[in-house]
């Protein structure tokens, strides 16, 4: 139902999926574990890397023949990046209470870098309803390019998506209650109010923003990149899950920067199904970039005609569907969340909400003040 994973290659995309997941976790491990990893793949690494973006401006590293020049110089890439590891680098300054980190007020700053990399994602969702209801003068489903090389299919589940999003900010309690681990290397900023709740509310909308939003990416960085973190919180990593996503959600940037054609060509994700028939047709990730970007840079929005010669047909079935599970993930969450603060008497961002529960007892065993 969500994508098309019956072409020649789906074996290959099959392993391509493998070595992403396994790969996040053992960079997320190395990074977390010790003070050095975490200095080498959130400091070191991201100055060498800033080095080679610059050099790439300048010319060298073969200039426009460059992959990341070519496929991944846009504004919007590089700022993710960016923003990214800054979070990696604000958490670590918190768990081994470096300078700033070490005061109660900077407790405040996982919710507000996480509240501002939803807000970002909410404003692709709402420009993207705004960019098809251009098409059509309503929200029914058009086609659009975006300046990623993407073709969008734009429509009410944007919107749908958009308000479960900023839900999901307010679905973030106890903000002051942020710790280091009480293990000898410090290894985790642990938030023992961040619980299985939040966790699936947020995981449901960041896999429909990536679905609809990088849908040709999203095999990659809506799956495999939601999922180790996920996996990591679930197994032995427990309270530490916003450390955990921050981190691979910067190591999967830098990848994606200097290798973007992984993703594109050499193990290309596997198509979503909004793109009905591109796979039978077969029409390549790569094809639909190519396309997508020569539509955006003519700036003459004929998407629809271009997909329909490609022999795609708009599939947004599961686009929708996914949007209400977001949604009513969100809804839930947040009620929850109301009921318990109301029968506690607190302010569930000042106060933890989900002590007692399961989650929150073993992560809080691994709190040290």
């Amino acid at each position: 139902m969500l994508f098309q994973l019956y072409s020649s290659i789906a074996g290959s995309q099959l392993i391509g999926w493998v070595l992403v997941f396994c790969g996040l976790i053992l960079m997320n491990e190395i990074g977390r574990r010790t003070k050095a990893g975490g200095m080498l793949v959130f400091v070191i690494i991201p100055i060498i890397l800033t080095a080679y973006f610059i050099g790439i401006q300048l010319g060298a590293f073969g200039g426009h023949s460059n992959q990341t020049y070519e496929y991944m110089n846009g504004w919007f890439h590089y700022a993710k990046l960016y923003a990214a590891d800054i979070g990696c680098v604000g958490f670590m300054m918190i768990k081994y209470k470096w300078g700033i980190g070490k005061e109660r007020w900077f407790k405040a700053f996982p919710w507000l870098i996480v509240s501002i990399n939803i807000l970002i994602a909410v404003a692709s969702d709402f420009e993207s309803a705004y960019n098809a209801f251009r098409v059509t003068g309503d929200l029914s489903g058009a086609w659009w390019a975006s300046n990623e090389g993407v073709f969008l299919y734009g429509g009410w589940w944007n919107i749908v998506n958009g308000i479960a999003g900023l839900i999901n900010c307010m679905c973030m309690t106890g903000w002051w209650s942020v710790y280091s681990s009480k293990d000898k290397n410090r290894s985790d900023m642990v938030w023992p109010d961040m619980t299985v709740w939040f966790i699936i509310a947020y995981d449901v909308w960041n896999f429909q923003y990536t679905y609809a939003n990088l849908p040709t990416h999203t095999w990659y960085c809506g799956v495999a990149l939601l999922l180790a973190p996920t996996f990591a919180n679930a197994l032995w990593n427990r309270g530490g899950w916003i450390q955990n996503r921050a981190n691979t959600l910067a190591i999967w940037c830098m990848w994606a920067q200097v290798l973007p054609l992984f993703q594109l060509k050499w193990i290309p994700a596997v198509l979503p199904t909004v793109y009905g028939g591109a796979t039978a047709a077969g029409v390549t990730t790569m094809d639909l970039y190519d396309k997508a970007i020569a539509v955006y840079n003519s700036g003459v929005n004929n998407s629809g005609e271009v997909i329909a010669q490609m022999g795609i047909t708009a599939n947004p079935t599961a686009q929708g569907v996914v949007a209400l599970l977001a949604l009513a993930a969100n809804v839930i969450c947040i009620a929850v969340i109301i009921k318990r603060a109301k029968t506690m008497h607190i302010n569930p961002y000042k106060q933890d909400v989900w002590v007692g529960t399961k989650d929150y007892e073993e992560a809080m065993a691994r709190a040290a003040e």
